[in-house]
């Protein structure tokens, strides 16, 4: 009698939270939770997890929205709530731990998973991650419905992690790119805990009543961390319906939750890409395993049903678009994982990671060595190529930007304080070596692809020039450019010099080896390691480019014909504003004069006038001593480079029309005119086409007026529109007259200057009335002037306005009589 209220007890609890979610604060809340994880049995939270975790992080698919953890700032009042739940250390996570230790499972649908790693779930073989083998559940509606069976952990980090990705629909006003976030400062905080620079990772304070800790991803003791990135194909020809057994190493139990954590992070961070880098990076071996699986399942009497177009490369399609706040976590990410493997003890850094170092060894000490090359590398070389390929051409670039420079300048990260003197002409030590080689796309593929897209970019814009003077500066580090041009080198060793040193590099002394056999195999080995870096992210087939070679030295001198190009823009810039507000009349104090000195020279924006564009020059100047250094371009080639400009660079050639070829549609920009409208050397003359009474209202009229002037004008034209056209078609001295009154003084328009199409280049214009010049301050203060002066000669207003109008009409008159003649003098 006795059971029954027991077993509806878990649904009651559930119902509770869900009632309270609704009327309670969130404080009220967290409170009920801390007591119901510390009072419950596991079996009762085990039902209530899914929901608290949905709760807190929001749904995979993004309808609920959770805690906004990327919107809620320190500034809130719920902040510090967050933070204190979510520790950790938390409640939360000791409810995580309280579920891991009863080893229950919670799924996920495969669909949420990143792209690349649904893709080959759904042709039939395993991840190259091992992170998800042995979790895959099988329902007998088929692949379509698959799904992962994580463990607590997993599943908390798994949602942790998503939760950055997931679209989210923020209000109006607000966007989570801040760094001081509640998500962004968790991040942080997990990283710092899992993965300590100092000292180990806590224990959990509940241990397996089994007698041992599940691992979610456990490896072979014979081969440490195999499977992590890219160096093992073999786990990639197993087929998902034959999964590896579970045999977890027991020296692994220490850091599982670290791996964990980590293989998360870059799983759902970074493991995105392009269906045709995914395409390029499928290695024969798997595409033998899939053809071998294709091929026995057609032999199978009954076979699972298949998605539609499942089981071919094409069913990863992944639009994948990085928003500024996902880039900085990852930079967060990087910058920690820099700090967490220089925390390596000498000792254990100089040792060889043999299988007789193992016991020497501690696994947290271990997984410090390895962790940059094998969980990270190819994934965010991946991620941050497609970044730079597809990122907008802007300022916002800033951030991805400064990931990669956190990952190829790890001497940063070590943990020495030096001041910021020091720090610049700071030489990279030559223990980095090793890292740059086994990096080496990291900085010279990516260099090359931020010059691609720096001659795209508008660098009069101080922020962009601020970017082309980081990267300089920092490939310009005394010993760097050493660095990767030996790494090229080392690439490009001839095969059969390599086995033919092979040989001789391992004899012994008293086989008649020598000191020089030791230099070559350790040759031989950093060759090995260069190339297996290469192959692996590029493909055995590719085509490398050198950062030093002939093709790439003529890039950046038409780089540095850019940046001179781009700086003379400013100083011209610079000139034109400081004239313009010289220039500035008494009448701006009153309104009339044009504040608005950007709309008239092109490619001026608010923030580039003053302070701005002084930055501009300094960065500029500086990124071209630094381009000088690294590529080891003198004084005299500086000079005879930015001589090479001629002509462009006079003020006189700035007004002529940019390179253009005529097309039937009007003119077409060459990528030459698109870089003299960049760089702002070359303008195409820009005038209204439209209906004059309709155009912009400008700086130097008064609004209002414009409005009346209009509703009156429009009115008479409406009303005596075809008396007017009458009167102007008359081909005597009325005609003139009306037309001189009432229609535009160039009845046609050519647009020469502007590649419009044919059909633009004349526009007739009916006879009208226009009373909008008399909305201008200008004659509305020569108005006022003018009866000013009738006053002080005793004339009345109506005596002036019959003045005026008679003035006016005599004006007309004597133009209508002379104006032909004067136009041919």
């Amino acid at each position: 009698f006795m059971a029954a209220p027991t077993l509806q007890q878990p649904s009651y609890l559930l119902a509770n939270l869900k009632a309270d979610a609704t009327t309670k604060t969130l404080l009220q809340r967290c409170q009920d939770l801390v007591k119901i994880i510390d009072e419950y049995p596991a079996k009762e939270l085990h039902l209530i997890f899914p929901w608290l975790v949905e709760s807190v992080f929001g749904s995979l698919d993004g309808i609920i929205a959770g805690w906004n953890l990327r919107l809620l700032h320190s500034r809130s009042n719920e902040y510090n709530i967050v933070m204190e739940f979510l520790n950790p250390s938390g409640p939360m996570m000791n409810l995580v731990y309280k579920l891991q230790a009863e080893e229950y499972k919670y799924e996920i649908p495969v669909n949420y998973l990143p792209g690349p790693v649904k893709a080959c779930i759904q042709q039939g073989v395993l991840p190259d991650c091992p992170l998800f083998h042995n979790k895959l559940q099988f329902p007998p509606a088929g692949l379509l419905t698959l799904n992962l069976a994580l463990n607590p952990f997993e599943f908390f980090m798994f949602n942790f992690a998503y939760c950055l990705i997931t679209p989210k629909c923020f209000p109006p006003g607000q966007h989570g790119s801040s760094t001081d976030s509640a998500y962004f400062v968790l991040v942080d905080n997990y990283l710092k805990y899992f993965l300590p620079s100092e000292g180990s990772v806590p224990p959990s304070p509940f241990s397996d009543s089994r007698g041992s800790v599940t691992a979610p991803s456990p490896r072979s003791s014979s081969v440490s961390f195999a499977g992590y990135g890219v160096h093992s194909p073999s786990l990639l020809k197993h087929h998902i319906f034959h999964q590896p057994s579970v045999n977890a190493d027991p020296a692994a139990q220490e850091i599982w939750r670290s791996e964990t954590l980590l293989q998360m992070f870059v799983e759902i961070w970074l493991h995105h890409y392009s269906l045709e880098m995914y395409q390029k990076l499928q290695s024969p071996q798997v595409k033998l395993a899939l053809l071998q699986y294709r091929l026995s399942m057609s032999s199978m009497p009954c076979q699972p049903h298949a998605p539609p177009g499942s089981g071919t490369l094409h069913t990863y399609q992944e639009p994948f678009s990085p928003t500024e706040e996902h880039v900085l976590v990852v930079r967060l990410l990087v910058k920690h994982l820099h700090a967490f493997s220089n925390s390596l003890k000498p000792e254990q850094l100089s040792s060889s990671p043999s299988a007789h170092s193992h016991t020497h060894t501690s696994p947290l000490e271990e997984f410090k060595r390895v962790v940059v090359q094998r969980f990270v590398q190819q994934k965010l070389y991946l991620f941050l190529q497609h970044c730079f390929g597809h990122w907008p051409l802007d300022a916002s670039f800033r951030a991805v930007l400064e990931t990669w420079l956190s990952y190829i300048q790890p001497w940063r990260y070590t943990g020495e304080k030096t001041n910021p003197q020091q720090e610049q002409n700071r030489t990279v030590p030559d223990k980095w070596e090793s890292f740059v080689q086994e990096n080496l796309l990291m900085y010279t593929k990516l260099f090359q692809v931020f010059l691609n897209r720096t001659m795209r970019t508008d660098l009069v814009n101080a922020k962009n020039a601020l970017m082309v003077f980081r990267v300089a500066k920092v490939f310009a580090q005394p010993n760097l450019a050493d660095m990767i041009q030996k790494g090229e080198q080392l690439f490009l060793e001839p095969e059969h010099v390599l086995h033919h040193r092979q040989p001789r590099g391992y004899l012994t002394p008293s086989q008649g080896g020598s000191y020089l056999s030791s230099r070559q195999r350790v040759m031989t080995d950093m060759v090995f390691r260069v190339k297996s870096h290469v192959y692996a992210l590029e493909g055995q087939d590719c085509q490398y480019k050198q950062m030093f070679g002939t093709e790439l030295r003529a890039a950046v001198m038409k780089l540095i014909q850019i940046i001179a190009q781009a700086g003379h823009t400013a100083k011209r810039i610079s000139d034109h504003s400081n004239e313009v507000a010289a220039n500035n009349s008494f009448l701006s104090w009153f309104g009339m004069g044009s504040s608005d000195t950007n709309t008239t020279f092109p490619g001026a924006e608010q923030e580039e006038s003053g302070e701005c564009l002084k930055k501009t020059h300094e960065f500029l100047d500086r990124a071209l001593e630094n381009l000088c250094q690294i590529f080891k371009l003198n004084q005299g080639q500086l000079s005879q480079l930015i001589s090479n400009l001629g002509s462009s660079q006079d003020d006189g050639n700035s007004k002529q029309l940019p390179d253009c070829i005529q097309g039937d549609n009007g003119l077409i920009l060459t990528d030459l005119g698109r870089r003299q409208i960049i760089s702002g050397l070359r303008r195409f003359e820009i005038h209204y086409q439209g209906d004059p009474e309709l155009q912009p209202i400008r700086s130097y009229e008064n609004a209002l007026l414009v409005r009346l002037f209009y509703k009156i004008s429009s009115l008479v034209n409406n009303r005596f529109g075809g008396h007017m056209n009458a009167l102007c078609s008359r081909p005597d001295f009325l005609g003139r007259l009306g037309r001189h009154y009432l229609s535009e003084q160039e009845t046609t328009t050519k647009l020469k200057q502007s590649p419009m199409t044919q059909r633009t280049l004349e526009r007739n214009r009916q006879p009208r009335l226009s009373l909008r010049p008399l909305a201008s301050y200008r004659t509305i203060l020569l108005l006022l002037l003018f009866y000013v002066f009738g006053a002080l000669l005793s004339f009345g207003p109506v005596s002036s306005t019959l003045l005026i109008l008679t003035g006016g009409f005599l004006y007309g008159l004597m133009m209508t009589l002379f104006g032909d003649k004067l136009k041919t003098h």
